[in-house]
């Protein structure tokens, strides 16, 4: 039997009286947008129960249709999450950063961006928080980041490597930064992450090794606390991942040239 789920304690009155009515034809999107412009400001948290679908019908002055339309908008944006039983509801969510990524992920597949414009964000981002990682990173950060290593040297080995593993290694030194909102920046780009890592090993398989070489350089340039080192093979091991990529994509439009400044 699965653990029940702690109760979390109704908040009627928190929202009752921010909620108000809308007019529009597009009012299930409108209902949506009110609720999403609550959590943002924090006027509402997680754990914060909506009002029951009845009072919303009123509140809103709609149908109950429309309110159970709004309602599956929210909990598929993972902003609530509908509870049956007799402490049901619709409750506040706590965000995570997997749906989050997934919701990049799709945006990326269904747009132009291409793997290397992937890598080209990862240079900025990576290579920016090495200072943070040589700062913050301690014992257990290093032993974790050589397991990982450790895991894609045997998968190299057997013939069983899966850039999930690169992937993983990125992902976790982000962590080591120690820093929430870095941690959370990377992981939800993890499947773009992923996409632009499979696209990397089809035009050149070799360089798997040459990989896990670098992530171990790194992590003496972290233990060292040595920046300029650290920040030269972030750039190095990234800007040969780009390499690959453009040689994967010919086609690729040139970047556009910055205007000069007029003095």
């Amino acid at each position: 039997m699965a653990p029940r789920r702690p109760e979390s304690k109704p908040v009627d009155g928190k929202s009752g009286g921010l909620l108000s009515p809308v007019t529009d034809r597009r009012i299930s999107a409108l209902i949506v947008d009110q609720v999403r412009s609550l959590i943002h400001e924090g006027k509402l948290t997680p754990g914060d129960r909506l009002p029951p679908e009845r009072e919303m019908c009123e509140r809103f002055g709609v149908s109950r249709v429309t309110v159970r339309e709004a309602l599956r908008v929210l909990e598929a944006s993972g902003l609530v999450e509908i509870r049956v039983g007799a402490h049901g509801g619709a409750f506040v969510t706590q965000p995570t950063s997997d749906r989050v990524g997934a919701s990049i992920t799709d945006l990326l597949t269904l747009s132009s961006v291409t793997a290397a414009d992937v890598t080209e964000v990862r240079l900025v981002l990576e290579v920016g928080i090495i200072p943070h990682l040589c700062a913050n990173a301690d014992d257990e950060d290093i032993e974790a980041l050589l397991a990982i290593c450790d895991r894609q040297e045997e998968g190299l080995n057997s013939g069983t490597y899966d850039v999930a593993l690169s992937a993983e290694f990125h992902t976790r030194l982000a962590a080591s930064t120690h820093n929430t909102a870095f941690e959370m920046l990377i992981h939800t780009f993890h499947g773009p992450l992923l996409m632009s890592l499979a696209t990397a090993q089809k035009t050149a398989p070799e360089m798997g090794r040459r990989g896990v070489e670098e992530h171990r350089e790194l992590i003496t340039a972290i233990q060292q606390r040595d920046t300029a080192a650290g920040e030269r093979i972030m750039r190095e091991h990234l800007s040969r991942t780009a390499a690959r990529l453009c040689l994967d994509e010919p086609k690729r439009k040139a970047p556009r040239k910055v205007a000069a400044a007029k003095s």
